[in-house]
Formats: structure tokens, C-alpha cells, sequence
């Protein structure tokens, strides 16, 4: 398996520090509002590659944070006339709403900084101690200067950047370099507040994923990512921080996705083109939005338009009908043996799919490898397979598509099955009666429901839309 390494700009064979362990952390939301298409993308995107990891037989440890102090979440939480903790508190309950209607799993841990002070605290105070950073008047810096390597992720030039930021700004008194960053932050009213060696304050952004990837990772992890916005200087800056405090390599790998364009414009408030995933589930389903992100190679820009959205509703539609149809063969097929001839070609399809997924995880590939398979399914079930066979395809079908989130079943009700069952053998009953007015109301009762059922010459089958 090869990813593409954001540290070292190229593509790398994947050797987990530890053998079939992965250790990986993927930088989250600031909680102040709904999450919106650009945040979906790696939800989706390195969920996705974590699915890859567990299906290639790996113990991964996934972690991902939720910011739950910032300025946004202040702001929004003084212009509401509350508190930051109910701001936060309410909109991770919103992003859970969505990355759940995006089948997202759920990480091994969620952290949230509010949680992780002490440890925050704990990290400053080592790096003041290595000499990596310096207290003026409450303020903690990380000083860019005592770490040589500053800039390797983002190949930033340290003196360039520092002459840039002279010519832009004017200089701050209080730092040692124009590109040292905050650590800790003091006190100003109206602000939350945590009791430090340096007085109240809180921390600065960087140094909390610091903190919480060496908390439930430690000091070394596999895989970091996030989106490419991130690299400078979240990430760059996170390198620095626990490299500094904690004297071993950070991350050995470093991930991060393209930008979501909307009808090939960047993406604004100002523009009247930002919209929440919340929005678009409204007008496309959860999985049509997870379906559209990985059509698209992850480090690709990737462009939301609702002709696109449409065009991948109707590829997924394909997927399901496929598989809806075998559902069918599954209770309905005559007995007999497994096709041997079927088995070895759908196992192409396997390695197709894997050759894809392999290849730093190009899910659109992948995808095509799932067309394939439902290309030659629909060939297949017109020659009357054994259910053997119709079992095997299934299994086929349903293994590759839960690597990617599609199409994972959800629990139905028996009784609500029982009542399609019947109302099915009424219309059967009214059809051949001739009573055909009873039939089309029958159907339209049924598609009312959410079924769309099928005369074929084996009878009729049904599935949920």
C-alpha cells in the first residue's frame, strides 16, 4: 500500500510503527456552527481510509478532536447571550447528527480541549523548559527560532518567512521572531479563563492537537491528517510543538485532502455559495453527499454543483437497483452450486477494487471497479443463477462497498415488512382479476411508503427507494 506523504512529496509504501497496528489523527471541527461540505470532505475521506485499514486486517486507532473554545464559539456564544459550553455542546451533537447521516464511524476517541488544560499546561511548561518557548506579560511563545526544522512540511523558508511577516505587519514587541506563535494566551473579559503557572488564560489553537495526539497516541504517531489548508501553519506548527517538547518524530506520515469548490468558485459566506451539509441533505440524501466525495481522488480539488450531486444520485441509484435485484436472487433463485467461472471473475473485480485503494487510497477508481461489478452482475442475473452464485456476488458487492460506506444495511422493522408483503399479494390478486385501477393504487400506496417493486418473470420484487 502507497499513500502520498505531504512531508516528504511523494508517494511512500506504507510500514506501520508498530506491525498491524495504526496509530492516526485527524484534525476536527471548531464547534460553532453546522459543519458544512468543505468539513465533510475529511470526515468522509479519512473515515474512508481508516475503512481500508481495518478491511486490510489492521487495529487502528482513530482520533479526531472537537475545538470547543475559540474565538467564533465565544463570539457566537455572546451574541446568543450564553455561555461557550452551550454553543459547543450543541453543535457537536449537530456534527455527530451529520457525520452519523454521512456513516462516519465513530472515532476511538473524540477529545475535546476544554477536557485537556492540565495536559496543555503541562506541555507549555516542557517546552519553556527546553528552551523552545518564553513567557512576556502572560503571553507563552514557541520561539521558530530554537526549532532548525521549522518549515519542513510546509517547505517555508524560516528567514523568508520572518522578512515576509516584517514587511506585512509591524513587529511585536513582545516576540523574539515575527513567526513565533502563541502557546498561551491571557485573560480579557468576557473570555473563559484557566488558572496557569503564567495567570488565567487559555491556550493557543496550535498546541492543543499537539496535546491531544500525544495523549491518546503518544509521542510518535503513524498517520496525521486533514485538509490542505491546515498545513500552513496548523500542522507546520504542531511539528514544531511536539518535537520540541517530546524530542522523537511527530507523525511519519502526513495526509491531507483537496479544496471543494462550488460551481468552480472558492467557497464563501460573501459570495452566497457556503452551504452545510445540513442544507444539501435537505435536496440529496446523506449517501449521495458521501457517494459525490469519494468520486473524486481525495488530494484532488473536487467540485459541489447540483448537476453533479444529481449525476451521482443517479450512480448510486445503479449500485443499489444491482444489489437490490441480487436481494431478490438471494430468496428466489433455484438451488445449485456456485458458479465457479462467476467466483473467478468477480474476484477481478476484488483486486481491481484493491489495486485502487492501494494506490493512496483513490476511492474514484475504486468506485469504477464497483460499476464494473455491477455491470457484470446485470449480465449474470439475466441467465438465471443459482442462489449459490447469487450469494457469492453478494457477499462481493457488499464487502467493497462498506470499505467505502455505501450501502451498509439499516434495520427494518419486521412488522412494516409484513405489511409490503401483503399488500404486494393484493395487487398480485387484483392484477389477475384484471382489476388493474386496484393494482396502480396499490403500487402508488406502496412507492408512498418509500418501495419500488418490479414485475419480472421470476415475479415481483421489492426494495426501499
Amino acid at each position: 500500500m502507497k499513500l502520498y506523504n505531504t512531508l516528504t512529496r511523494k508517494k511512500e509504501e506504507f510500514v506501520p510503527l508498530e506491525e498491524g497496528k495504526v496509530k492516526m489523527y485527524v484534525c476536527g471541527p471548531t464547534v460553532y456552527n453546522y459543519i458544512h461540505i468543505g468539513n465533510a470532505r475529511p470526515y468522509v475521506v479519512f473515515d474512508t481510509v481508516r475503512r481500508y485499514f481495518e478491511y486490510k486486517g489492521y487495529d487502528v486507532t482513530y482520533i479526531q478532536n472537537f475545538t470547543d473554545v475559540d474565538d467564533k464559539i465565544i463570539n457566537k456564544a455572546n451574541e446568543e447571550n450564553t455561555t461557550m459550553e452551550v454553543i459547543s455542546g450543541r453543535y457537536i451533537e449537530e456534527c455527530f447528527k451529520d457525520a452519523d447521516g454521512l456513516n462516519v464511524k465513530r472515532a476511538s476517541h473524540h477529545p475535546r480541549v476544554t477536557e485537556e488544560m492540565d495536559h496543555i499546561i503541562e506541555m507549555i511548561e516542557t517546552l519553556i523548559e527546553n528552551g523552545a518557548a518564553y513567557e512576556n506579560d502572560g503571553t507563552v511563545y514557541f520561539d521558530t527560532k530554537a526549532f532548525p526544522e521549522y518549515g519542513k512540511l510546509s517547505k517555508k523558508n524560516l528567514d523568508e518567512l520572518i522578512a515576509g511577516a516584517s514587511e506585512r505587519v509591524s513587529f511585536d514587541e513582545a516576540k523574539k521572531n515575527s513567526t513565533d506563535f502563541v502557546l498561551w494566551k491571557p485573560f480579557k473579559p468576557g473570555e473563559p479563563k484557566w488558572q496557569s503557572p503564567w495567570g488565567e488564560g487559555r491556550p493557543g489553537w496550535h498546541i492543543e492537537c499537539s496535546v491531544m495526539a500525544k495523549r491518546y497516541l503518544g509521542d510518535t504517531i503513524d498517520i496525521h491528517a486533514g485538509g490542505e489548508d491546515l498545513i500552513f501553519p496548523h500542522h507546520e506548527n504542531e511539528i514544531a510543538q511536539s518535537e520540541a517538547a517530546n524530542k522523537k518524530p511527530f507523525a511519519k506520515y502526513w495526509l491531507h485532502n483537496g479544496f471543494i469548490t462550488v460551481d468552480n468558485e472558492k467557497m464563501s459566506k460573501s459570495l452566497g455559495n457556503f452551504f452545510t451539509v445540513r442544507e444539501i441533505s435537505e435536496e440529496f440524501p446523506y449517501e449521495v453527499i458521501r457517494f459525490f466525495i469519494l468520486n473524486g481522488h481525495y488530494r484532488m480539488p473536487l467540485n459541489f454543483s447540483r448537476d453533479l450531486m444529481q449525476a451521482c444520485k443517479n450512480g448510486l441509484e445503479r449500485i443499489k437497483n444491482c444489489r437490490n435485484d441480487l436481494g431478490y436472487y438471494l430468496n428466489n433463485a433455484p438451488e445449485g452450486n456456485a458458479d465457479e467461472a462467476v467466483l473467478a471473475e468477480i474476484s477481478k473485480f476484488r483486486a481491481q477494487f484493491e489495486e485502487a485503494m492501494d494506490d493512496d487510497f483513490n476511492t474514484a477508481d475504486a468506485v469504477t471497479a464497483i460499476y464494473e461489478l455491477v455491470r457484470y452482475t446485470n449480465i449474470k442475473i439475466k441467465e438465471n443463477i443459482s442462489k449459490a452464485t447469487a450469494e457469492e456476488i453478494a457477499k462481493m458487492f457488499d464487502l467493497l462497498c462498506s470499505v467505502l460506506g455505501l450501502l451498509e444495511a439499516k434495520e427494518e422493522a419486521d412488522e412494516d415488512t409484513a405489511l409490503i408483503e401483503e399488500l404486494i399479494a393484493k395487487r398480485a390478486e387484483a392484477k389477475k382479476n384484471k382489476d388493474f385501477a386496484t393494482a396502480d393504487a396499490i403500487r402508488d400506496e406502496l412507492a408512498a411508503m418509500g418501495i419500488t417493486i418490479k414485475d419480472t418473470r421470476q415475479g415481483v420484487q421489492w426494495f426501499r427507494s
